[in-house]
């Protein structure tokens, strides 16, 4: 699956996106944000405050606990405003 990174959470990866296969147990949101904190430590720092942390599943706006077995994309961004 691929993971988007936008607004300063990319600005910290340093990345926009990447390609992973992440393993059968991480079936949600949730899940796969600490799957990538354990394997990444400046992932791990950059979503320290994960409630801060809204997620897409392929282009769905969901939350934590939503699944993404067989989803293509997951995007992972901050609290946006509007105006």
């Amino acid at each position: 699956m691929k993971v988007l990174y936008f607004a300063w959470l990319r600005e910290r990866l340093n990345r926009g996106e990447e390609e992973v296969s992440p393993p059968a147990e991480v079936a949600t949101v949730a899940d796969l944000i600490d799957w990538l904190a354990s394997r990444d430590e400046a992932f791990a720092h950059a979503v320290e405050k994960r409630a801060l942390i809204k997620a897409a599943v392929d282009a769905r706006l969901v939350k934590p606990e939503a699944s993404i077995i067989g989803a293509k994309t997951v995007a992972l961004f901050p609290p946006m405003t509007g105006g």
